[in-house]
């Protein structure tokens, strides 16, 4: 009973598993898209591939994309009910993400994780049915399955398909609407929240939100926010580049590596930097990485594939601020690093002082 109590707590684990689960298929099929789409022709309905290998890849990449919402939606309500919600929770997010009724209703991925959700508790209440001994053996493998699938799936069909359609389709509406200094402001508070703890849960809650956008069409957001994945090990390497009297050798070095996770939009290379000096380290990245995302969102950058850096710049519409935009907040990074942190000399010198204060007392 103490988990139904705590049904916030539940929530953000559902969805911290959910995208960790997705990732992987998410990972795939983007770097498959990317590889195609970096020879594509840009057209108004997006990019075009005519190479027939690379249109091979391309349906490769597609898969994992069709996979990443059933994989989602099975593994938040795998992490509710455990082993019998896993089906359940995919198969009502793939009829979430395909049409459905009369009027071919699709909510997508808004849809998918909300029916996650759904399938993660009533196959948790399923669970706590008394039956007796000769029926519990089955009862995860078919029983709680097929009851809770049938009550998720047909109540969607039937009852939540529409108004979840209708509460997508104002987001949707609303955010293509976004001009000048609103569309500044998402890409501020998208950048800033992609730094914040550096591939951590709310940098894949921002995630979470881009691919829903994505798969409503809207290719904006993903596209600040693929920026600013990249600027902090970007700005750091930058920074062990031109303030080099501030890092010792080893984070010099260090700093190598983090320009190549950055060029291939892994945020994760600012860590070790952020574990050492997090009071400087992290309102650098984070004011770097929304002045990214903010230019990319006023200059209308999309980006197709779920994934960031410069590796994926071939799968970018508005290539020239994409990479502007990258390097402007790199830049901010680094010079923000540049006045805040000190010497090394210095510090050293500081713990000297502190050494021979602490031993004369």
């Amino acid at each position: 009973m103490a988990n139904w109590k705590n049904v916030g707590g539940d929530l953000k684990r559902a969805f911290s598993t959910g995208v960790s689960y997705m990732m992987p298929s998410v990972v795939v099929g983007g770097i498959f898209l990317a590889i195609a789409l970096a020879s594509g022709t840009p057209t108004d309905e997006g990019m075009v591939v005519t190479n027939p290998f690379l249109q091979n890849l391309n349906t490769i990449g597609s898969a994992g994309f069709a996979m990443m919402i059933p994989i989602l939606a099975g593994y938040i309500a795998y992490s509710i009910a455990g082993k019998p919600g896993l089906i359940p929770g995919m198969i009502a997010g793939f009829i979430a993400n395909n049409p459905v009724g009369v009027d071919g209703v699709s909510t997508g991925f808004i849809g998918a994780m909300i029916l996650g959700i759904v399938a993660g508790y009533i196959a948790k209440w399923v669970k706590t049915w008394k039956v007796p001994n000769t029926i519990k053996t089955v009862m995860p493998i078919l029983i709680i399955p097929v009851i809770t699938t049938f009550i998720v799936c047909i109540g969607y069909i039937y009852i939540l398909a529409q108004p979840l359609a209708n509460i997508v389709s104002v987001l949707v509406t609303f955010l293509s609407s976004l001009q000048g200094g609103n569309a500044l402001i998402l890409g501020l508070i998208l950048g800033a929240f992609t730094a914040i703890d550096m591939g951590g849960p709310i940098n894949k809650t921002v995630t979470a939100f881009t691919l829903a956008l994505m798969a409503e069409g809207i290719f904006g957001p993903n596209g600040a926010h693929r920026i600013a994945v990249a600027i902090p090990p970007l700005g750091l390497a930058l920074s062990t580049f031109i303030s080099r009297s501030k890092y010792t050798q080893d984070e010099r070095s260090l700093g190598v590596s983090a320009g190549f996770m950055g060029l291939i939009g892994i945020t994760e290379g600012a860590i070790p930097f952020a574990v050492k000096d997090l009071k400087r380290v992290l309102p650098a990245i984070i004011i770097g990485s929304a002045v990214g995302g903010g230019i990319g969102m006023m200059q209308g950058v999309e980006t197709f594939v779920p994934h960031g850096g410069l590796i994926v710049i071939g799968a970018v519409e508005g290539k020239l601020w994409y990479f502007l935009a990258m390097l402007i907040g790199s830049i901010v990074t680094a010079a923000i690093l540049h006045f805040t942190k000190p010497n090394v000399l210095e510090n050293k010198s500081t713990e000297k002082k502190d050494l021979n204060n602490t031993l004369a007392s």
